[in-house]
């Protein structure tokens, strides 16, 4: 377990409906870590800060923006190679993995939100 995953991730939780995100980021608390929520891509470019998250974690259907687009800009633009993203969605995995990206298929558990926080933090 790395030093930053002891204390604690800092994450930044894009999901458009309301109640998903509410729970999200109460999962995320209730697991030690330090979570704030959006409800749109361009919120989260707007919220996101160099060094002030660790995590990304964003639904890929998101209004305008996709989370798969919302994740690109944020690497390109703040040139985050390592960027820990968790791509949290209904939909089903792509058949080429994304480098550097989890997929996590919803509804997830909190087991298994545990264990995706800990392979991106590693």
């Amino acid at each position: 377990m790395t030093e930053e995953h002891a204390r604690g991730l800092r994450v930044l939780v894009v999901e458009d409906d309301a109640d998903t995100l509410a729970a999200t980021v109460e999962m995320l608390q209730l697991l030690g870590h330090w979570a704030t929520g959006v409800r749109s891509a361009e919120s989260a470019k707007d919220r996101f800060y160099d060094k002030a998250f660790d995590i990304l974690m964003t639904d890929v259907g998101l209004p305008a923006l996709s989370g798969l687009d919302l994740a690109d800009i944020l690497r390109t633009r703040h040139q985050l190679d390592r960027l820990g993203v968790i791509f949290a969605t209904g939909q089903p995995p792509p058949a080429t993995p994304i480098p550097g990206a989890l997929w996590l298929q919803k509804p997830f558990s909190v087991e298994q939100l545990e264990a995706a926080l800990a392979r991106s933090a590693a």
